[in-house]
């Protein structure tokens, strides 16, 4: 649920229940403007400063000059019908914003050089698993952050395709790719050991070269001593890593991975879909598996085999299984 109040400012938002939806919907309808704003129920205005909004999504939205005195009669109703406190919610609300905040701020690899590493099609149905690890020293920090890479997920893959080979030739890397045709050889299909062992290979190779770093980064995907269990038997192992949530937007080692990974991944996509003769969607979900159907109208299942993950659901939803 996400919630946000702020008195100060006289906007308060709040995710309503259905039944107290339903009294708000009738409160409001003697005062609602004639246009609303995308993806709402309605907006009412009550003419003395105060406009309310309520979103397809449950979240009412009060602004203005008595917003903290509708928030008040909405939280006791609420508490009424349902037994809810508002103000906790909030609250609670409030601090996981703070901490998540706190954790972008990491200042720890800020100003300092590290190894970072960053995976690309664990859940893609087409394609491979591509790990990438970089060396960003301190002394290109400064570059790398001009790029603007530290929030690589919102980057379309038109920016990619330009930020990659400028990435490539600047700094240090290594790339392992596991092809389909090599994930569906695999007698363990448990992604999480599979990104370990990648991971661990694209580090141990990079670390091998003696640069000088404070810190190696991987984003957590797994609990430490889960991810170490799955190197076990694995040679070269890297032990001192620092896990972290949403690496790349802290880190601009992994960051750059990230973008590497990616360029890399739509480069191999691309390849797969002169062969095939068709734009592939990305993914594992609806489009894709109308897009499979689709293709097997002209073509054969068997076609498909070599740049597929063949344990993927989409394989038993595709064929009728």
């Amino acid at each position: 649920m996400k919630n946000k109040k702020s008195i100060n400012n006289q906007t308060i938002v709040f995710k309503v229940s259905d039944n107290v939806k339903e009294e708000i919907i009738k409160y409001y309808s003697d005062i609602l403007r004639d246009k609303k704003p995308p993806y709402s129920v309605f907006q009412a205005d009550d003419g003395a400063g105060t406009v309310t909004t309520l979103y397809e999504s449950g979240k009412l939205m009060i602004q203005g000059i008595s917003a903290d005195l509708d928030y008040e009669f909405w939280k006791a109703r609420e508490k009424i019908l349902n037994n809810r406190d508002l103000d906790e919610e909030l609250k609670k609300e409030q601090e996981k914003k703070d901490k998540k905040k706190e954790e972008l701020n990491d200042p720890r690899f800020k100003t300092v050089s590290t190894i970072g590493s960053d995976e690309v099609g664990t859940g893609d149905y087409f394609g491979p698993i591509i790990v990438t690890a970089t060396y960003a020293s301190k002394d290109n920090l400064p570059y790398l952050a001009g790029l603007g890479i530290t929030d690589s997920k919102k980057i379309t893959d038109k920016k990619i395709m330009e930020l990659a080979p400028l990435i490539m030739k600047k700094v240090p890397y290594e790339t392992y790719i596991l092809t389909p045709e090599e994930y569906n050889k695999m007698s363990n299909f448990n992604m999480n050991k599979i990104k370990a062992i990648m991971h661990n290979k694209v580090l141990s190779k990079l670390k091998e070269k003696n640069y000088e770093y404070s810190y190696i980064v991987v984003d957590q995907f797994t609990y430490i001593r889960s991810y170490f269990g799955y190197l076990t038997g694995e040679s070269n192992v890297v032990r001192n890593i620092t896990f972290t949530p949403r690496a790349e937007s802290k880190c601009l080692s992994v960051a750059a991975a990230s973008i590497i990974s990616r360029y890399l991944f739509i480069k191999e996509m691309e390849k797969i879909e002169t062969k095939i003769g068709s734009k592939i969607p990305k993914g594992a979900g609806l489009n894709v598996d109308a897009f499979v159907k689709e293709y097997l109208k002209t073509h054969s299942f068997e076609s498909l085999k070599p740049y597929i993950k063949l344990n993927f659901k989409n394989t038993q939803k595709i064929l009728g299984e």
